[in-house]
Protein backbone atom coordinates (compact mmCIF):
# COMPACT_ATOMS: atom_id res chain seq x y z
CA UNK A 1 0.00 0.00 0.00
CA UNK A 2 3.25 2.26 -0.05
CA UNK A 3 2.14 5.34 -1.71
CA UNK A 4 0.72 9.08 -1.52
CA UNK A 5 -1.04 9.64 2.02
CA UNK A 6 -3.51 12.40 1.77
CA UNK A 7 -4.65 14.58 4.60
CA UNK A 8 -7.33 16.53 4.56
CA UNK A 9 -8.17 19.04 7.84
CA UNK A 10 -7.03 22.30 9.27
CA UNK A 11 -3.51 23.94 9.21
CA UNK A 12 -3.02 26.57 12.17
CA UNK A 13 -0.30 28.31 14.28
CA UNK A 14 -0.51 27.34 17.73
CA UNK A 15 0.42 29.64 20.51
CA UNK A 16 1.42 27.52 23.84
CA UNK A 17 2.08 28.65 27.29
CA UNK A 18 2.69 26.11 29.93
CA UNK A 19 2.35 25.45 32.81
CA UNK A 20 -1.19 27.67 33.14
CA UNK A 21 -3.90 27.66 35.58
CA UNK A 22 -7.26 29.31 36.66
CA UNK A 23 -5.16 31.88 38.26
CA UNK A 24 -3.93 33.95 36.06
CA UNK A 25 -7.36 35.53 35.77
CA UNK A 26 -7.07 36.59 39.04
CA UNK A 27 -3.51 38.27 39.20
CA UNK A 28 -3.39 39.43 35.99
CA UNK A 29 -0.06 37.95 35.28
CA UNK A 30 1.75 34.81 35.65
CA UNK A 31 5.31 33.74 34.80
CA UNK A 32 5.44 30.34 32.14
CA UNK A 33 8.28 28.40 31.68
CA UNK A 34 7.53 28.48 28.15
CA UNK A 35 5.71 30.00 25.66
CA UNK A 36 6.22 28.96 22.06
CA UNK A 37 4.57 29.47 18.47
CA UNK A 38 4.40 26.16 16.15
CA UNK A 39 2.37 24.99 13.40
CA UNK A 40 -0.71 22.90 14.28
CA UNK A 41 -3.90 21.88 13.67
CA UNK A 42 -4.89 18.38 13.40
CA UNK A 43 -4.11 17.52 9.43
CA UNK A 44 -1.01 19.39 9.74
CA UNK A 45 0.06 17.75 12.60
CA UNK A 46 -0.59 13.98 11.39
CA UNK A 47 1.31 15.62 7.96
CA UNK A 48 4.56 16.38 9.48
CA UNK A 49 4.40 13.00 11.81
CA UNK A 50 4.41 10.96 8.71
CA UNK A 51 6.74 13.35 6.18
CA UNK A 52 9.05 13.19 9.18
CA UNK A 53 8.31 9.14 9.40
CA UNK A 54 9.46 9.23 5.70
CA UNK A 55 6.18 8.89 4.22
CA UNK A 56 4.92 10.85 1.23
CA UNK A 57 2.32 13.31 2.24
CA UNK A 58 0.08 15.78 0.61
CA UNK A 59 -2.00 18.63 2.35
CA UNK A 60 -5.68 19.56 1.48
CA UNK A 61 -6.12 22.84 3.63
CA UNK A 62 -7.13 26.13 3.43
CA UNK A 63 -4.76 29.03 5.20
CA UNK A 64 -5.33 32.74 4.76
CA UNK A 65 -2.68 35.13 3.00
CA UNK A 66 -0.85 36.56 5.54
CA UNK A 67 2.33 35.87 7.92
CA UNK A 68 0.89 32.83 9.62
CA UNK A 69 -0.07 31.38 6.50
CA UNK A 70 3.36 32.38 5.05
CA UNK A 71 4.93 30.59 7.85
CA UNK A 72 3.05 27.84 6.84
CA UNK A 73 3.59 27.06 3.63
CA UNK A 74 7.48 27.59 4.35
CA UNK A 75 6.76 24.50 7.29
CA UNK A 76 5.20 22.18 4.54
CA UNK A 77 8.20 23.19 2.20
CA UNK A 78 10.87 22.27 4.64
CA UNK A 79 9.11 19.05 5.64
CA UNK A 80 8.82 17.68 2.14
CA UNK A 81 5.01 17.91 2.68
CA UNK A 82 3.10 18.60 -1.06
CA UNK A 83 0.48 21.53 -0.16
CA UNK A 84 -1.44 23.33 -3.18
CA UNK A 85 -1.14 27.11 -3.68
CA UNK A 86 -4.92 27.18 -4.51
CA UNK A 87 -5.20 26.34 -0.80
CA UNK A 88 -4.36 30.15 -0.12
CA UNK A 89 -7.38 32.63 0.16
CA UNK A 90 -7.58 36.40 -0.27
CA UNK A 91 -10.63 36.65 2.00
CA UNK A 92 -9.63 35.11 5.31
CA UNK A 93 -7.14 34.91 8.36
CA UNK A 94 -4.48 31.87 8.68
CA UNK A 95 -6.21 30.33 12.40
CA UNK A 96 -4.05 30.81 15.46
CA UNK A 97 -4.41 29.09 18.68
CA UNK A 98 -3.49 30.09 21.95
CA UNK A 99 -2.78 26.87 24.06
CA UNK A 100 -2.81 27.25 27.39
CA UNK A 101 -0.92 24.17 28.98
CA UNK A 102 -1.48 22.76 32.71
CA UNK A 103 0.77 20.57 34.69
CA UNK A 104 -0.67 17.63 34.55
CA UNK A 105 -0.59 18.17 30.59
CA UNK A 106 -3.82 18.67 30.09
CA UNK A 107 -4.97 22.02 27.61
CA UNK A 108 -7.35 24.47 26.70
CA UNK A 109 -7.82 26.39 23.63
CA UNK A 110 -8.53 29.83 22.99
CA UNK A 111 -9.53 30.18 18.91
CA UNK A 112 -11.12 32.36 16.71
CA UNK A 113 -13.71 31.37 14.75
CA UNK A 114 -13.63 33.42 11.86
CA UNK A 115 -9.94 32.00 11.01
CA UNK A 116 -9.40 29.78 8.74
CA UNK A 117 -9.79 26.50 11.60
CA UNK A 118 -13.28 26.43 10.56
CA UNK A 119 -13.40 27.83 6.92
CA UNK A 120 -12.52 24.46 5.12
CA UNK A 121 -15.08 23.19 2.50
CA UNK A 122 -15.13 21.01 -0.52
CA UNK A 123 -14.01 23.51 -2.78
CA UNK A 124 -10.39 23.45 -1.60
CA UNK A 125 -10.33 19.60 -2.24
CA UNK A 126 -9.70 18.61 -5.51
CA UNK A 127 -11.68 15.53 -6.64
CA UNK A 128 -11.09 13.12 -8.19
CA UNK A 129 -8.09 12.54 -6.20
CA UNK A 130 -4.48 11.69 -7.30
CA UNK A 131 -4.14 8.40 -8.91
CA UNK A 132 -0.65 8.10 -6.74
CA UNK A 133 -3.48 8.33 -3.43
CA UNK A 134 -3.41 5.40 -1.34
CA UNK A 135 -4.48 6.18 1.78
CA UNK A 136 -7.16 9.33 2.40
CA UNK A 137 -7.40 10.59 5.89
CA UNK A 138 -9.75 13.32 7.09
CA UNK A 139 -8.32 14.74 10.14
CA UNK A 140 -10.72 15.45 11.56
CA UNK A 141 -14.66 15.56 11.66
CA UNK A 142 -16.32 18.28 13.44
CA UNK A 143 -13.51 20.34 12.81
CA UNK A 144 -14.58 21.55 9.45
CA UNK A 145 -18.59 23.01 9.75
CA UNK A 146 -18.76 23.86 5.74
CA UNK A 147 -18.21 19.92 5.42
CA UNK A 148 -21.88 18.17 6.17
CA UNK A 149 -22.65 14.75 6.47
CA UNK A 150 -23.52 14.64 2.96
CA UNK A 151 -19.93 16.38 2.00
CA UNK A 152 -18.13 13.78 3.48
CA UNK A 153 -20.03 10.95 2.72
CA UNK A 154 -19.40 12.45 -1.16
CA UNK A 155 -16.02 13.14 -0.34
CA UNK A 156 -15.40 9.48 1.28
CA UNK A 157 -17.60 7.25 -1.51
CA UNK A 158 -15.58 9.29 -4.61
CA UNK A 159 -11.80 7.92 -2.89
CA UNK A 160 -13.99 4.26 -2.35
CA UNK A 161 -14.76 4.39 -6.07
CA UNK A 162 -10.54 4.78 -6.69
CA UNK A 163 -9.48 1.99 -4.59
CA UNK A 164 -8.39 4.57 -1.64
CA UNK A 165 -8.17 3.33 1.41
CA UNK A 166 -10.59 5.58 3.49
CA UNK A 167 -10.09 7.07 7.34
CA UNK A 168 -11.09 9.23 9.41
CA UNK A 169 -10.57 10.97 13.12
CA UNK A 170 -12.75 13.13 15.29
CA UNK A 171 -13.10 15.92 17.74
CA UNK A 172 -15.67 16.61 19.87
CA UNK A 173 -19.23 16.74 18.64
CA UNK A 174 -20.25 20.47 17.99
CA UNK A 175 -23.99 20.00 17.91
CA UNK A 176 -25.13 17.09 19.30
CA UNK A 177 -24.52 15.14 16.22
CA UNK A 178 -25.25 10.91 16.75
CA UNK A 179 -23.34 7.79 15.31
CA UNK A 180 -26.48 7.60 12.98
CA UNK A 181 -26.39 10.96 12.28
CA UNK A 182 -23.00 10.29 10.41
CA UNK A 183 -23.84 6.68 9.14
CA UNK A 184 -24.07 7.51 5.59
CA UNK A 185 -20.53 9.06 5.39
CA UNK A 186 -19.62 6.24 7.92
CA UNK A 187 -20.33 3.04 5.57
CA UNK A 188 -17.44 4.52 3.49
CA UNK A 189 -14.78 4.54 6.11
CA UNK A 190 -12.04 1.26 6.77
CA UNK A 191 -10.67 3.28 9.75
CA UNK A 192 -12.79 5.57 12.04
CA UNK A 193 -10.43 7.18 15.39
CA UNK A 194 -11.62 8.72 17.73
CA UNK A 195 -10.42 8.96 22.08
CA UNK A 196 -13.07 8.01 24.13
CA UNK A 197 -14.81 10.87 25.58
CA UNK A 198 -15.49 11.85 21.96
CA UNK A 199 -16.77 8.40 20.78
CA UNK A 200 -19.28 8.37 23.91
CA UNK A 201 -20.74 11.74 22.96
CA UNK A 202 -21.49 10.66 19.67
CA UNK A 203 -22.73 6.91 20.85
CA UNK A 204 -24.21 7.59 24.06
CA UNK A 205 -22.61 4.67 25.40
CA UNK A 206 -20.56 4.57 28.52
CA UNK A 207 -17.33 2.52 27.67
CA UNK A 208 -15.31 2.44 24.14
CA UNK A 209 -15.91 -1.34 24.00
CA UNK A 210 -19.48 -0.38 23.91
CA UNK A 211 -18.89 3.10 21.94
CA UNK A 212 -16.59 0.78 19.19
CA UNK A 213 -19.26 -1.52 18.73
CA UNK A 214 -21.91 1.07 17.76
CA UNK A 215 -19.79 2.90 15.37
CA UNK A 216 -18.56 -0.44 13.47
CA UNK A 217 -22.84 -0.94 13.31
CA UNK A 218 -23.47 2.10 11.52
CA UNK A 219 -20.68 1.11 8.79
CA UNK A 220 -17.18 2.04 9.76
CA UNK A 221 -15.34 -1.03 8.95
CA UNK A 222 -12.86 -0.78 11.76
CA UNK A 223 -12.86 1.62 14.70
CA UNK A 224 -10.14 2.62 17.09
CA UNK A 225 -10.93 4.14 20.21
CA UNK A 226 -8.20 6.14 22.14
CA UNK A 227 -7.88 5.83 25.59
CA UNK A 228 -4.90 7.63 26.65
CA UNK A 229 -2.92 6.11 29.58
CA UNK A 230 -5.30 3.23 28.92
CA UNK A 231 -3.82 2.52 25.63
CA UNK A 232 -6.25 2.25 22.65
CA UNK A 233 -9.11 -0.54 21.95
CA UNK A 234 -9.47 -1.34 18.18
CA UNK A 235 -12.99 -2.93 17.02
CA UNK A 236 -13.94 -4.71 13.83
CA UNK A 237 -16.89 -6.81 12.70
CA UNK A 238 -15.03 -9.59 13.33
CA UNK A 239 -12.70 -8.98 16.57
CA UNK A 240 -11.72 -6.94 19.40
CA UNK A 241 -8.43 -6.08 20.45
CA UNK A 242 -6.96 -4.08 23.34
CA UNK A 243 -3.77 -2.65 23.12
CA UNK A 244 -1.90 -1.39 26.64
CA UNK A 245 -0.28 1.93 26.66
CA UNK A 246 3.15 2.14 26.46
CA UNK A 247 4.72 1.74 30.15
CA UNK A 248 6.62 4.45 32.33
CA UNK A 249 5.74 7.41 30.61
CA UNK A 250 5.03 10.76 31.95
CA UNK A 251 2.62 13.15 30.41
CA UNK A 252 3.86 16.58 29.44
CA UNK A 253 1.70 17.76 26.77
CA UNK A 254 -1.36 16.03 25.40
CA UNK A 255 -1.17 18.61 22.25
CA UNK A 256 -1.34 16.43 19.42
CA UNK A 257 -0.97 13.45 20.85
CA UNK A 258 -4.14 12.13 18.98
CA UNK A 259 -2.92 13.06 15.88
CA UNK A 260 0.26 11.33 16.31
CA UNK A 261 -1.41 8.14 17.43
CA UNK A 262 -2.94 8.72 13.98
CA UNK A 263 -0.06 9.45 11.82
CA UNK A 264 1.70 6.47 13.56
CA UNK A 265 -1.30 3.95 12.67
CA UNK A 266 -1.15 5.48 8.94
CA UNK A 267 2.32 4.73 8.69
CA UNK A 268 1.64 1.65 9.77
CA UNK A 269 -0.89 0.79 7.86
CA UNK A 270 0.98 2.10 4.61
CA UNK A 271 3.58 -0.35 5.35
CA UNK A 272 0.76 -3.57 5.18
CA UNK A 273 1.52 -4.21 8.84
CA UNK A 274 -1.23 -5.73 10.52
CA UNK A 275 -4.37 -4.22 12.83
CA UNK A 276 -2.76 -5.08 16.12
CA UNK A 277 0.77 -3.61 14.57
CA UNK A 278 -0.88 -0.90 13.29
CA UNK A 279 -1.95 -0.23 16.91
CA UNK A 280 0.54 -0.91 18.95
CA UNK A 281 2.89 1.33 16.60
CA UNK A 282 0.36 4.14 17.05
CA UNK A 283 0.62 4.11 20.78
CA UNK A 284 4.44 4.19 20.62
CA UNK A 285 3.86 7.54 18.76
CA UNK A 286 0.68 8.85 20.87
CA UNK A 287 3.34 8.14 23.96
CA UNK A 288 6.28 10.06 22.38
CA UNK A 289 4.16 12.68 21.44
CA UNK A 290 3.30 13.39 25.44
CA UNK A 291 6.22 13.50 26.85
CA UNK A 292 7.44 16.56 24.86
CA UNK A 293 6.21 19.78 24.81
CA UNK A 294 4.63 20.40 21.18
CA UNK A 295 2.37 18.92 19.14
CA UNK A 296 5.09 17.61 16.95
CA UNK A 297 8.13 18.30 18.44
CA UNK A 298 9.34 14.15 19.25
CA UNK A 299 9.23 13.77 15.92
CA UNK A 300 12.20 15.34 14.82
CA UNK A 301 14.42 13.35 16.70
Amino acid sequence: MDGEILIIGAAIIDVLARPVDESVFRTGSLPAEEIRMSTGGDALNEATVLARLGKRVKLATVIGNDIAGRMLKEHCAAEGIILEDSCVCDDMDTGVNIVLVENNGERSFLTNPRGSLRRLSLSHIKMPFSSDTKILCFASIFVSPEIDTDGLRRLFKTAKEQGITVCADMTKRKNKETAEDLAPAFAYVDYLFANADEASLITGAEHPEESAARLVRTGAANVVVKCGGDGCLVRSTEASIVIPAEPGVRCVDTTGAGDSFVAGFLSALSEGRTLKECAEYANKCGALAVASVGATEWSKA
